[in-house]
């Protein structure tokens, strides 16, 4: 069979991408319309205190959620509406609690929908007022809630749907110092609750790249990297639990958390959670939990970008200050230098050129009286060249004149500090003539 021209195949491929966007586009607008109108007859039906007549104009509500012929951004619009309707929906489930009617009740009524998507949304509302009744401890039921979203494995609904349970739940966690701790758990089990979510998000997150044919790969992970941000607030709300203390972190959180990062064996994903990771939690838990952290950046998958990630986390380390007592901060340039020295075999000549310039911020920025810190440095980028000689690659000569320039921008302008450096000359060596560099 002959392969049709690059060009037929190139033009099929945007008829496609034109097609889908005309076909949600124009799904959109009836959903929305849809969740106006049974929103409507939902709040009817509350004011008059029917509610499983509410309940069943609730679920047609979020039936529109089941929808397949939208992407991201149009289906974050859709939930919007329909988690703002159901804001409703868990008012009335307060005044009914203040009412003195039992939540558990309700609880187990709105399991009775038909549909599994709508029956685990309204299971989310009602459960944010179980929470808050204390009828049951916290963490029981919010491991049951964890439990039960388990039954959407569709990649886009399962990670909103996962979304709300991260809002609905996200004030009544058994946190340290909460009104939820005590007989409601701990923060160990607020940690595990939380963990088990992201681990869940993170697996659809990453099944979304073997959802449809192969054509249609990079429109996919295009839509993955939209998502990001809804997989990463599962760590935003880690590190802004009060019980998350350095001890605790070092103890419950960092194992298992890496452990899950590592276990989706997805580079985008490793890339994106780790460098979230980094930046969420404080410097101080990333220096006292580095030898565990780069332990756990070389058993990354092939596809992840190692040298970004490093880049991102020495970027991070260079906001290290002495703790109280000290005149210097902690050592964490040396074990950051050994890892990227023994990694940089394996890198290409730019990613190598950028750490070299990461660690060099870092002994400036950290170690100013260290400048074995930033001798190091400069001979991993000199030892990295030698074997090329001069340098005439345009991005790696832009390089290594940051990485010459730094010092002398740090002392300003000192010019006697440089050539006391053994390693600048040798680097400076590795420039071709002015007149030969790249123009750029």
């Amino acid at each position: 069979r002959q392969e049709a021209p690059e060009s037929v195949r190139g033009a099929g491929v945007g008829r496609r991408s034109v097609c889908h966007a005309m076909s949600a586009a124009e799904a959109l607008a009836p959903a929305k319309q849809a969740i106006k109108q049974q929103a409507f007859y939902m709040k009817k039906a509350l004011d008059q205190r029917h509610l499983r007549t509410a309940l069943h104009h609730a679920a047609t509500m979020i039936g529109e959620l089941r929808t397949s012929a939208l992407g991201p951004k149009a289906y974050y619009e859709v939930y919007i509406d329909v988690t703002t309707e159901l804001r409703h929906l868990e008012e009335f489930f307060e005044a009914e609690h203040e009412r003195g009617r039992p939540m558990v009740e309700l609880y187990e009524l709105v399991q009775h929908a038909g549909n599994v998507l709508p029956r685990l949304y309204l299971l989310l509302a009602v459960g944010r007022v179980f929470l808050q009744s204390k009828e049951a401890a916290a963490k029981v039921v919010l491991e049951d809630l964890v439990e039960h979203c388990k039954g959407v494995q569709q990649p886009l609904r399962g990670l909103f749907l996962r979304n709300y349970l991260l809002q609905c739940t996200r004030e009544r966690l058994p946190d340290t110092g909460s009104d939820y701790e005590g007989e409601g758990g701990t923060v160990s089990d607020a940690i595990k609750i939380v963990l088990a979510n992201f681990g869940e998000m993170a697996k659809l997150w990453v099944r979304m790249q073997h959802q449809g044919p192969a054509a249609n790969k990079e429109q996919r992970e295009k839509e993955r990297a939209e998502l990001k941000v809804v997989v990463g607030g599962n760590l935003h709300r880690l590190a802004s639990l009060e019980g998350v203390t350095l001890q605790v972190y070092t103890a419950e959180v960092v194992q298992p958390l890496l452990e899950l990062i590592v276990s989706c064996k997805d580079g985008l994903a490793q890339e994106y959670l780790l460098e979230c990771v980094c930046q969420v939690f404080p410097v101080a838990y990333h220096t006292a939990t580095l030898p565990t952290l780069l332990r756990f950046l070389s058993w990354l998958s092939a596809a992840a970008d190692e040298s970004a990630i490093l880049s991102h986390l020495i970027s991070r380390l260079c906001a290290l200050e002495p703790a109280d007592g000290e005149t210097e901060a902690r050592d964490v340039f040396t074990p950051v230098a050994d890892h990227v020295e023994r990694r940089c075999a394996s890198l290409r000549l730019l990613p190598s050129l950028a750490l070299a310039l990461a660690l060099a911020r870092l002994a400036l920025e950290a170690y100013e009286a260290h400048t074995e810190y930033l001798e190091r440095a400069l001979s991993l980028a000199s030892t990295r060249l030698e074997s090329l000689g001069v340098v005439t690659e345009k991005r790696a000569v832009a390089v290594v004149q940051d990485l010459l320039s730094l010092p002398l921008k740090r002392k300003g302008g000192d010019v006697l500090y440089v050539l006391e450096l053994t390693e600048w000359p040798r680097l400076v060596s590795r420039l071709p003539p002015p007149r030969e560099r790249p123009a750029g």
